[in-house]
């Protein structure tokens, strides 16, 4: 910040003996600087939402919403949804506490497969299943709209 202060500081002094110099009030305003902001970033666009629904081990059904390019560990964090312990490790793959079992068919939708790192931590997971995952590897796309996960009854902190 001090350092646009000074460049701030530095136009004003150019702009200013250069007009002191000219004549005329006309010809002064022809070189008053006009500040002009401008963003170089692109604009925000809004990201389309995903409609996803969490099954406890009770039956009960959690439906959430989460944005393309969220985590599934975003969506229950997100939504504020209570799920003890879950996402322990915030989503740095040291825990297995954002463990998640899906259907075959939405675990076969998922577009990327499970890591080494990945597959370490859910060798420590309670109710491990072929379609386990960790919630925090899963990155949401339009293409998983209506994504239906389980939450297994119990978690283990790995950490």
């Amino acid at each position: 910040m001090a350092l646009v202060r000074q460049i701030q500081g530095i136009t004003k002094f150019i702009f200013s003996s250069r007009i002191s110099k000219l004549g005329s009030k006309s010809e002064r305003l022809q070189y008053v600087p006009f500040a002009r902001h401008t963003s170089t970033t692109q604009p925000l666009s809004e990201k389309k939402e995903v409609n996803v629904t969490f099954v406890r081990s009770s039956g009960k059904r959690i439906e959430a919403k989460g944005k393309v390019g969220d985590s599934l560990l975003d969506v229950i964090v997100n939504n504020e949804i209570d799920l003890d312990g879950f996402g322990a490790c915030e989503g740095t793959l040291t825990c297995s506490t954002c463990h998640l079992i899906f259907s075959k068919k939405d675990y076969d939708r998922l577009p990327d497969k499970p890591s080494d790192e990945e597959m370490d931590m859910l060798d420590l997971a309670y109710e491990l299943t072929d379609t386990s995952r960790l919630g925090c590897q899963i990155i949401l796309s339009e293409e998983l709209n209506g994504l239906e996960v389980k939450v297994p009854s119990t978690i283990h902190d790995a950490r």
